[in-house]
């Protein structure tokens, strides 16, 4: 029965005469050489002299077969390594070739402390001659705990709770996007010119959703066992990733502010959110959240209603699409962000999500509109 070595090398010696049936499991029967000069070392070496130090063979149900005769390397059984005798107790015990012993030796060298490049971890004389004492690293982790924040406990015990007692639907809707593209240039222009703020998508997008729960009220609404409560204010939570979890900063009013100020109240309550320095007042008691993605790249994406609130607005980015001229008829290239609205079920009805994603579409659409 042939056995193929694990990497190449040379006999050295037959320890057990060919033709022997009975072998008992961990008795060494073979040396192999790395190289062809280290066989005189083994002239006279005997099973005797290597068993005291002879490594656990791996285990199986039969004992091995006997080896054939010594023509070439690559048909002798793969067997448990005899070691050269190593200055250090410690390095007898690893896997490694005789070569690699041999070297580790003559340079006083742990074998136990050199990394094993060889087949099943075996440390060869290349791992030793590259081997640079102290440099050896720890093997590193296959994963590491991350302890859990407190914002991402009180988050996933949120969402966890919305996604079982909340019946979501979602509505998705098309808006262009290029009218609401050339204001914000204009105003941009116009505003660092005097020194103000520099306005985002995401603050139109803000002002637009306040502007439509004023115009659609039901979604600006809380869910309770006894009644729907709607609020009078849309105050505006942003969600705003953090180090230590996701946080919802909240825009008072923000049917009441203008989108420069929106712009500049964002900002800092986005800036104190990933510093960790937002007042329990400031990211709690919204009545209406937005999750904008688009700046990643993400087109479009379902959220998670974000409790007790009834609706969450995801925002995709904008994306260039062939479309028909309604006018001429004739094909253009038009800015689209998709947008989809969660909401519950129990508070907004599909026909009433509808009408309010037609709202801020115009909002959207129709930007000046949002300065009325």
């Amino acid at each position: 029965m042939e056995w193929e070595a694990v990497e190449d090398g040379v006999v050295a010696k037959i320890l057990v005469p060919e033709g022997t049936s009975d072998i008992e499991v961990g008795t060494p029967v073979l040396v192999i050489a790395e190289e062809a000069e280290d066989v005189p070392a083994f002239a006279d070496f005997t099973a005797a002299a290597a068993a005291p130090a002879a490594p656990a063979p791996t285990t199986t149900s039969a004992p091995p077969p006997p080896p054939p005769p010594p023509a070439t390397a690559a048909t002798a059984p793969v067997i448990p390594v005899t070691p050269v005798p190593s200055p250090a107790a410690a390095s007898e015990t690893v896997f490694a070739s005789p070569y690699a012993r041999k070297l580790a030796g003559e340079r006083g060298l742990d074998l136990a402390a050199v990394k094993g490049t060889g087949p099943g971890g075996r440390v060869i004389a290349a791992d030793v001659e590259e081997y640079v004492p102290g440099a050896a690293e720890a093997p590193a982790a296959a994963f590491v705990d991350i302890p859990h924040s407190q914002i991402r406990r009180v988050t996933a015990a949120r969402l966890l709770e919305s996604k079982q007692t909340i019946p979501h639907y979602y509505l998705s809707m098309d808006c262009e996007v290029d009218a609401l593209m050339r204001m914000r240039k204009e105003l941009n222009a116009a505003t660092e010119a005097a020194g103000g703020p520099r306005l985002s998508v995401n603050d139109f997008v803000v002002k637009a959703a306040a502007l439509a729960c004023k115009a659609v009220p039901e979604v600006n609404a809380s869910w309770s066992d006894d009644f729907i409560r709607q609020f009078r204010s849309v105050d505006v939570s942003i969600a705003v990733q953090t180090e230590q979890g996701l946080m919802v900063p909240v825009v008072r009013s923000a049917e009441l502010k203008g989108v420069g100020e929106i712009s500049g109240e964002v900002k800092a309550l986005a800036a104190k959110a990933k510093a960790g320095q937002l007042t329990p007042a400031e990211f709690s008691g919204g009545t209406f959240t937005i999750s904008n993605l688009g700046m990643y790249g993400i087109k479009q994406f379902c959220a998670i209603v974000n409790p007790p609130q009834a609706c969450i607005l995801a925002v995709g980015g904008a994306q260039r699409q062939a479309v028909m001229d309604a006018d001429t008829g004739a094909p253009k290239e038009v800015q689209v962000m998709t947008v989809t609205l969660s909401c519950d079920h129990r508070v907004v009805d599909g026909a009433v999500g509808a009408q309010w994603l037609q709202a801020f579409k115009g909002f959207i659409e129709a930007p000046l509109t949002q300065l009325l």
